[in-house]
């Protein structure tokens, strides 16, 4: 039977047996003896006082990481790793930045000598890549081909080549684009001794960072850089989201469209296949594209903000 809360005394009594247990940290074994009540009683009272909003408990963290909600998402989606950053979220250069780091920590944290790291290129992965830790010499292999920026930003060869000097480990590059005019063509690529020697790597990928894009103007590197015909295409196919061009409908089930025969890149069935695949994600509107990353099992850790984590907490 649950305790009722009631007059001043009660009241107090509550507070002074709520002290004792969780300011000084007596047990309930103690509290008993000293107020002369069963440790039944004493639990009883004890959740009344939680029930009733006069012991409310925080879990909280002075620093960037909002740690009580990266505990929610990890547990709701049952996730290896999950981090969010409680950052302003209307600047994407600098909430990037923030991402950037706090996955960069993470790495620094899982990454074992044991390890071979995948890499697909994102700008958030990019700023991962310049604020790495210290890390054991592991492998680093190239997921994806190259897309080149016109705004300059690093392509996935430079990525890969950057983080392997910065470790110590062999960098599995290929000098391949991301999306070729043809099937043919991308087969061929695919069977270039370069390309096919760090493909041949990604069965012992244990770890792996990508970006995560929603089919949208804006929202997707790889959106944005095909043309209107694919975009098109892709939309009629129902994808919502694309992980290093895996393409991902609402429900979580991987898309392959003309586009997909066209790509030097991991696909779905790979990307399963590697033990931990971390997502990094920004923007509200997003929050459809990584709930459908979630559901089709390609991503086993997320590093985001605090409003896209809230997001996806109040999903139904």
């Amino acid at each position: 039977m649950a305790e009722q809360v009631g007059g001043p005394a009660h009241l107090v009594l509550l507070a002074s047996i709520a002290r004792r247990h969780y300011l000084d940290g007596r047990s309930k074994i103690e509290i008993a003896e000293e107020f002369g009540l069963s440790r039944f009683k004493v639990a009883r009272l004890l959740d009344a006082a939680r029930d009733s909003g006069l012991v409310r408990i925080e879990i909280r963290h002075e620093g960037v990481i909002d740690v009580d909600l990266s505990a929610q998402l990890q547990d709701r989606f049952g996730l290896l790793h999950t981090v969010v950053v409680d950052t302003p979220d209307d600047d994407a250069t600098h909430l990037r930045q923030q991402l950037g780091r706090a996955a960069a920590e993470l790495l620094g944290e899982v990454i074992t000598p044991h390890d071979v790291l995948g890499l697909a290129w994102a700008r958030s992965v990019s700023e991962m890549a310049g604020a790495l830790p210290p890390l054991p010499a592991v492998p680093v292999v190239q997921l994806t081909g190259a897309l080149f920026q016109q705004d300059g930003d690093h392509s996935s060869i430079d990525l890969v080549r950057d983080v392997a000097r910065a470790v110590g480990g062999p960098a599995y590059v290929f000098y391949a684009p991301f999306i070729v005019a043809d099937a043919a063509t991308a087969r061929a690529l695919r069977q270039q001794p370069e390309v096919a020697r760090a493909f041949d790597q990604l069965p012992r990928v244990t770890k792996a960072v990508a970006g995560v894009g929603h089919w949208a103007p804006g929202e997707s590197t790889l959106y944005d850089a095909v043309d209107e015909c694919d975009r098109e295409d892709l939309r009629r196919l129902g994808v919502c989201a694309d992980i290093s061009g895996v393409f991902v409908a609402s429900d979580g089930t991987p898309v392959e469209a003309g586009l997909t025969e066209r790509m030097i890149s991991i696909d779905a069935r790979q990307m399963r296949s590697i033990p931990e695949v971390i997502g990094i994600a920004y923007g509200l509107a997003k929050m459809p594209a990584v709930r459908a990353a979630l559901a089709g099992g390609l991503l086993d850790g997320v590093v985001t903000h605090r409003a896209l984590a809230q997001a996806l907490l109040d999903e139904p």
